[in-house]
């Protein structure tokens, strides 16, 4: 199966009632883990790298690996840029071989979103790539602006995004409160936009029975950073305690941490894909 764009997987996704987890990946190990995690659910999945990783030589050391994991994998694996922030951003990711991007222009006015996104997306379609924009914004903690159907519309037919991202209640990180996620929102957008597979950011800590509503609403890719990033974390510290001062091999340190990831990634792919 090994690499594909997102588009075809989000299309079928969303036909299905089903969506496809997008993780967030740092390093060789959380990316390992996932490709782990959809072999043994039979899924497909995409392998995301936050913006910030872009600012450095980080995301081009890791094209390579990532690559050949891809290629590797008995299922359809996505390579994503994660909240583009410029369009320099979308030009290195499509250069070094990832197959989606996203610019994340929803902080910026409406038509500036829509042109840089607009440019974006026509430029990764001469690489054969993905694109996912996003209209309204999903921030940190509680300021969060909904998106408007009607500009949502708009927003698709200028850019011609393969995916959208849309802000229904969700947040970055980890809730302060448990969210309210505006359900009957998602599915107008979804009902006016019928091609457009759409996008839920802040999937971390989302509880799962909103999580499968918003599937059914439309959502076709659920984003998940904060809380997969979290168990590396934490199983990291718990292995590190068990060494209680010991020498390792680093690799045989590594795989118990991994598995850990594996079956964390597992369970929410699982989910998403309705079984």
């Amino acid at each position: 199966m090994a690499l594909v764009t997102m588009k075809e997987m989000l299309i079928a996704a969303r036909k299905e009632k089903r969506a496809v987890g997008a993780f967030n990946a740092g390093n060789y190990e959380t990316a390992r883990a996932v490709l782990m995690a959809a072999e043994k659910e039979n899924q497909p999945v995409i392998i995301q790298l936050y913006n910030r990783l872009f600012d450095s030589e980080k995301a081009y050391d890791l094209a390579g690996t990532l690559l050949r994991l891809a290629h590797r994998a008995k299922e359809p694996v996505a390579l994503h840029l994660d909240h583009g922030a410029t369009i320099q951003q979308v030009k290195d990711a499509l250069a070094w071989g990832y197959t989606s991007v996203m610019y994340d222009g929803s902080r910026l006015p409406f038509e500036e979103n829509v042109k840089n996104t607009a440019f974006c997306s026509q430029y990764a379609k001469s690489f054969g790539a993905s694109v996912e924009g996003e209209i309204g914004h999903v921030a940190q903690g509680d300021e969060t602006a909904l998106t408007q159907v009607e500009e949502a519309v708009e927003f698709a037919r200028l850019t011609q995004v393969d995916a959208l991202a849309v802000s229904i209640g969700t947040a970055h990180g980890y809730y302060k409160s448990e969210p309210k996620l505006d359900i009957e929102r998602c599915q107008a957008i979804a009902d006016a936009l019928p091609e457009v597979p759409l996008v839920l950011h802040g999937g971390s800590g989302t509880p799962l029975a909103d999580v499968r509503k918003s599937i059914e609403a439309g959502i076709a890719k659920i984003n998940i950073a904060t809380e997969y990033m979290d168990t590396y974390l934490k199983s990291s510290r718990k292995e590190l305690e068990k060494l209680d001062g010991k020498f390792i091999p680093v690799d045989k340190y590594f795989d118990p941490i991994v598995d850990e990831c594996a079956a964390h990634a597992a369970r929410l792919i699982r989910f998403f894909a309705g079984k």
